[in-house]
């Protein structure tokens, strides 16, 4: 804290000189007026990249208003102006609602766009009516006008009061293009913010930020790793038609932006491939970076570190793991700490991007104008969560439409997602999608390496007793299961060695694990494993022999890709039986039915691209208005008075359920990190190595291990296990038998 000698001197400067916007702890004082100015400059040249300049200039340049308050000015004097948002301490005085007052006032209606920024860029996007989690509405805000004319007492510069409208036109074309819009352009007001305020504390940052190489930089990186990698192949008939898809790819990547499709078998190479498109795609038109997005946080590392290999530190891997979901537990080093994504490669969950598309915190919409201009890779595409596929498929949709993104749909069971006219519900689909491969249906059949039996033709179930005896008849194999505890009791029933794979374990465990499966597989020597659904996307081990519990037609055939993956066999074996224990229900039992059917309908090509559009339109179908569950497109619908319900849109919009699951950092061969998240501010390095050691537990037992002191709440949202008993070699984190439960969803 500062002496009186030296807050009477400061005070005595601000009475003279000019309002402050920031303070730092060696009383360096941040103007203002540099403040409103510099923000506005990165806020308009972010928001160009969508041709909206003067809208993000103006929301910058007006952001600030409240803070040339006396109020304000004497309330910062009087705090210790140590933290970077100072803003949010005890007693502090509203600085964020005049802005948005004066936005209305000189533009009525389009006023709001503006209301909305300038209101939220502390708190989150505000809702203009409802009255979510205790914070004002905006309608609410708006009629403090006490809080303009303080601000205005302040001797606001006329040059930053008198504004006309900005000229550029507001973004149309979809149900959801005006609120993804105000969102754009909240992303490019609170990073700008962000980063200006960074750049006064701490500008030994800011050096480091953008230090990346250009895209174009990657390519010859990714062009010399590809020929060694072919170079060193084995002359094989999978591995010339690797050579054929990659090389289908570079060339298709000189069409048009717009949506794109790669329909590949399994083991066909899909990973680099989509790379090799991406890069020269954005090459080929001037895109920014390739944003990868995997469902699976289990094989995120698995992607991110082959792309690491490849491009060194362009990369970036972001999963959701250690955010702070608790607004109120948020501070300004949580906040700086986010992700912006100004990386040129990044690598992240399908829970972080569509859940930061539909989001309302600060720290999660950040980086969302870093999207625009951009290659999306949704890998494994048939896993997009179904319950919020609408909003989904409406986002993609702006995203290409009016943010220059071009997207691409990679995965072996493409599902159906161009426009549905002949089903009767409300599905639009996605426009104009091109596939890159030329023949998948040939390409399927050249890549057909297993044979897939129904045991006991799919009529009752067996015992987990009598899948263990069938097991135990394979040299090597793998066991696929819907449900963590049946991983866990089936794995209790097998020889000793046999290994167990599940989100119980943490992700540097489980690539462990995955890395000596692999070695021993390569060595010819014996390996049979027991996994949940986590190892059929992404992970390329190669088993003679598969066994996969009933499930969606899409996830046995992600499970046969696991399955003679090199095709050196002439035909691998896959076996589907029926669990005894039930299949979860909701969406996964109605995909195991349509499953079970079209399996018993087609027995000589049970995979071909054909079923999975079959499998997937009886799906979409079945599941109807239960595509958008929680009416998200209602919420955040086109409004002809801009009142939008940006919170309540973004508390329901969940992939996974945050009241029923939470992180814990497990303690797992990572002493060392653990002391220095202990004894230190939780840095962004620092959580995303600890992302690694993650484990998502359900909410009623992190609260009791919690409350019995097993695991520890060391920053706020941030937990670690407390000691080293709760952890399994083999099974990972697990307190208690009784305590195992439901998998997380499939997009997890």
């Amino acid at each position: 804290m500062k002496d009186t000698g030296e807050m009477k001197e400061l005070l005595a400067k601000f009475l003279i000189d000019t309002p402050i916007a920031h303070v730092s702890e060696d009383n360096r004082i941040h103007p203002l007026y540099d403040h409103l100015l510099c923000t506005a400059e990165l806020a308009g040249n972010f928001a160009a990249k969508f041709g909206c300049r003067e809208w993000g200039y103006l929301a910058g340049l007006w952001h600030d208003l409240g803070k040339y308050s006396p109020e304000f000015q004497r309330y910062i004097l009087a705090a210790s102006g140590f933290d970077e948002h100072i803003e949010n301490a005890p007693g502090k005085v509203d600085h964020s609602t005049a802005g948005g007052i004066h936005a209305v006032e000189n533009f009525k209606k389009m006023g709001r766009v503006f209301a909305y920024l300038i209101a939220g860029h502390h708190v989150g996007l505000p809702d203009w009516q409802s009255d979510t989690a205790g914070m004002a509405a905006l309608v609410q805000r708006l009629e403090k006008e006490a809080l303009l004319a303080s601000a205005r007492s302040g001797e606001i510069p006329a040059n930053v009061l008198s504004r006309p409208l900005p000229a550029e036109r507001p973004k149309a074309g979809s149900d959801l293009s005006l609120s993804f819009w105000i969102r754009m352009l909240f992303s490019c007001l609170v990073d700008a913010d962000f980063l200006d305020t960074e750049a006064f504390f701490d500008p030994e940052k800011v050096r480091s930020r953008g230090a990346y190489p250009l895209l174009e930089e990657l390519v010859p990186l990714f062009d010399d790793y590809m020929l060694r990698k072919m170079e060193q192949a084995p002359d094989t008939d999978v591995n010339r038609i690797r050579k054929k898809i990659l090389k289908r790819c570079h060339a298709i990547a000189t069409s048009q932006p717009g949506f794109y499709t790669l329909t590949v078998p399994t083991g066909g190479g899909k990973t680099l491939s989509s790379m090799a498109f991406a890069l020269s795609h954005a090459l080929a038109f001037g895109k920014g970076r390739i944003i990868y997005v995997i469902p699976y946080t289990s094989i995120i590392e698995q992607t991110a570190n082959q792309f690491r290999t490849i491009f060194g530190d362009a990369v970036i891997e972001h999963h959701s793991n250690l955010d702070v979901e608790d607004e109120k537990k948020e501070n300004g080093q949580s906040r700086l700490a986010c992700e912006n994504w100004d990386a040129p490669v990044i690598v992240t969950t399908t829970v972080q991007f569509f859940e930061s598309l539909f989001a309302s915190r600060t720290s999660r919409c950040r980086k969302l104008h870093n999207i625009a201009n951009s290659v999306v890779v949704l890998d494994e595409a048939q896993l997009l969560p179904p319950d919020f596929l609408n909003p989904i498929l409406e986002a993609l949709t702006e995203l290409q439409k009016n943010y220059g993104v071009t997207i691409l749909l990679s995965t072996a069971t493409q599902p159906a997602l161009g426009p549905h006219k002949t089903l009767d519900f409300n599905f639009k689909g996605l426009p104009g999608m091109m596939e890159i491969m030329d023949d998948p249906a040939g390409l399927c059949r050249k890549l057909e390496r297993v044979k897939v039996q129904a045991m006991r033709d799919l009529k009752e179930p067996m015992s987990w007793e009598e899948v263990s005896a069938c097991l135990r008849g394979h040299g090597s194999v793998l066991c696929i299961v819907n449900r963590r505890d049946d991983a866990r009791t089936l794995w209790e029933l097998m020889p000793e060695k046999t290994y167990h794979l599940s989100a119980l374990m943490c992700g540097a465990h489980r690539s462990e694990k995955i890395a000596e499966i692999k070695e021993r597989l390569k060595s010819g020597k014996q390996v049979r494993v027991i996994s949940t659904q986590l190892v059929e996307a992404g992970v390329d081990i190669d088993f003679p022999v598969v066994y996969r519990a009933l499930a969606g037609l899409d996830s046995i055939a992600q499970a046969a890709g696991r399955c003679n993956r090199e095709g050196l066999l002439d035909r691998g074996e896959v076996y589907v039986f029926i669990p005894p224990s039930p299949i979860p229900v909701g969406h996964l039992r109605q995909a195991a039915r349509i499953g079970c059917r079209l399996l018993e309908e087609n027995t000589k090509e049970p995979l071909a691209p054909d079923r999975f559009e079959a499998f997937f339109r009886e799906f979409y179908w079945i599941r109807g208005e239960h595509l958008d569950r929680e009416n998200i497109i209602g919420l955040l619908k086109n409004d002809p008075q801009l009142a939008v319900s940006f919170r309540e849109a973004a508390k329901k919009f969940k992939l996974i359920d945050q009241d029923s699951y939470a992180p814990v950092i497990v303690r797992y061969r990572n002493s060392e990190l653990i002391n220095l998240l202990q004894h230190s501010k939780p840095a962004r390095w620092l959580l995303r190595r600890l992302q690694r050691y993650v484990v998502n537990l359900p909410r009623r037992l992190h609260n009791q291990l919690a409350d019995s002191g097993a695991i520890r709440e060391v920053h706020p949202g941030i937990f670690i296990q407390a000691h080293g008993a709760l952890y399994h070699e083999e099974l990972g984190f697990c307190p208690d038998k009784s305590m195992v439960y439901e998998p997380d969803e499939l997009m997890c």
